[in-house]
């Protein structure tokens, strides 16, 4: 027996060999980079350093909170509610005034704290009762409370508990925004607020055309309110394709110069685009659409708190139809804050934000490397 093991031991010998040089061979495909790889590696080195050179951002530097940088008067603002403190909030929305598009969006910034953590809010209500502000930030407060109790996720991943929390609060928030309506009467806001309890619980076309036409009495071309409308009318929630693009169009066609309402046809298209390629982004429809959202874009006023949206969006549009170096343009502008479209429907939104850009630089340095 001993002899025979040793025959099947010197016999298994080569066959070990062989095993183990297999082995080794996998493993180096495995690990080891091929030339393709290795070039792969080295081009993206390259585009990281030639973004790096126009002061662009890597996607672990981007924020994706916002679509652009707060002014610091509204960050100081926004800490000391956070810290309990709400008369900073009071002091800032009575300063903004009758600018309703600064009012809308600093009051969503506001509600959006108040619906983590509203003791602040309940000591603002508790001073001044009747204070407007205080109730126009309650009134999106409620609002955004029902959003978040619904959570993110598409209907058939949302349980029956949370549909009835939100619809339970979304009734109630109605209460509140016909509250801050009656407080201060020339204030559209709280009528924006309306859109998102519209979407939610399924107003009729009929009754969104009634708070349409409240918002527009007081506010012909206010953008989130023209933004959140055509949410309602998209084909995902209350309309249609043709109805969203319809109402886009009227808009941008009706605003004047600055007021970036273009914006709503290109949204209005990227929200029914189910194309896999560019063909449908480089019709003579969208090369017009994107000319006249480039001169809104210009004519606006630079400090305008919805601009970088349309950039984000330009930006896109402007890389998917050759025009790289417009695109880089607009990158520039926009770089550090991702929170907008196109990106932000995307798990990953800095790193989608930044493969796009990125693309953008290359192409540019590769075609044209003095204009870097």
């Amino acid at each position: 027996m001993t002899v025979l093991f040793w025959i099947l031991g010197i016999l298994a010998v080569p066959t070990l060999i062989f095993v183990l040089w297999l082995a080794w061979v996998f493993l180096k495909e495995l690990f080891h980079p091929t030339p393709d790889d290795d070039a792969e590696a080295a081009e993206a080195a390259e585009t990281a350093r030639a973004a790096e050179k126009l002061g662009l951002l890597p996607a672990e530097r981007q924020d994706t909170g916002l679509a652009a940088p707060l002014p610091a008067e509204w960050t100081t603002v926004l800490a000391a509610v956070r810290g309990g403190d709400w008369k900073p909030a009071a002091d800032l929305l009575a300063a903004v005034g009758r600018d309703w598009e600064r009012r809308s969006m600093v009051a969503c910034l506001l509600a959006e704290c108040a619906a983590e953590e509203d003791s602040w809010l309940l000591a603002w209500e508790a001073v001044r009762r009747d204070d407007p502000d205080a109730a126009v930030v309650r009134a999106r407060s409620t609002v955004i409370l029902a959003w978040n109790l619904r959570g993110g996720k598409k209907a058939q991943y949302t349980t029956r508990e949370q549909f009835d929390a939100f619809h339970r609060t979304l009734a109630g928030a109605r209460e509140e925004i016909a509250r801050a309506a009656a407080l201060n009467p020339d204030d559209p806001t709280p009528y924006v607020a309306e859109i998102w309890v519209a979407l939610g619980l399924g107003y009729p076309n009929a009754r969104m055309d009634k708070v349409w036409e409240e918002i527009t009495a007081r506010a012909p071309h206010h953008y989130e309110a023209h933004f959140s409308a055509l949410q309602y009318w998209c084909a995902k929630w209350r309309g249609s394709e043709r109805l969203a693009t319809e109402f886009a169009e009227r808009a941008a066609a009706g605003a004047p110069l600055g007021s970036l309402l273009t914006a709503l046809p290109l949204i209005a298209h990227f929200e029914h685009d189910e194309s896999d390629d560019t063909e449908a982004d480089n019709t003579p429809q969208m090369l017009a659409r994107v000319d006249a959202a480039l001169a809104d874009a210009a004519a606006a006023d630079p400090s305008h708190p919805r601009l970088p949206e349309l950039r984000h969006l330009l930006a896109y549009y402007l890389h998917l139809q050759g025009r790289n170096e417009a695109a880089l343009e607009q990158f520039k502008l926009v770089d550090g804050h991702v929170k907008a479209l196109p990106w932000r429907y995307r798990g990953d939104v800095a790193g989608y934000y930044c493969q796009v850009r990125d693309t953008v630089v290359r192409t540019v340095t590769q075609t044209a490397p003095a204009a870097v």
